[in-house]
């Protein structure tokens, strides 16, 4: 499911404008990057929750040429299933 596709279903569920899912959307998405930046977590109970975890600098390996490279410490966004969800997934996969 694509951000536009969930915004159409919105807009078809709770029979609002385009525009107005539109706004929706786009809000809790915005306020969930912002939260992330922030450096706190985002929980949907029953959904997961999304975290940003910290990864040192480490010396990697250029595939190409097998040469050594320093890579820079970095930040990623990390998002662990909720067991309501897990539970979900599974039932439909062994039906």
């Amino acid at each position: 499911m694509t951000k536009s596709e969930l915004t159409e279903a919105l807009s078809e569920e709770q029979g609002m404008s385009l525009k107005e899912a539109t706004s929706i959307v786009k809000t809790i998405l915005d306020t969930m990057i912002n939260t992330l930046v922030a450096g706190e977590n985002v929980e949907l109970r029953g959904f997961g929750s999304f975290s940003v975890r910290h990864y040192d600098s480490y010396t990697g390996r250029n595939p190409k040429t097998g040469k050594k490279v320093q890579i820079q410490p970095k930040k990623l966004p990390f998002f662990k299933v909720g067991k309501e969800l897990r539970e979900k997934v599974n039932a439909a996969a062994r039906n």
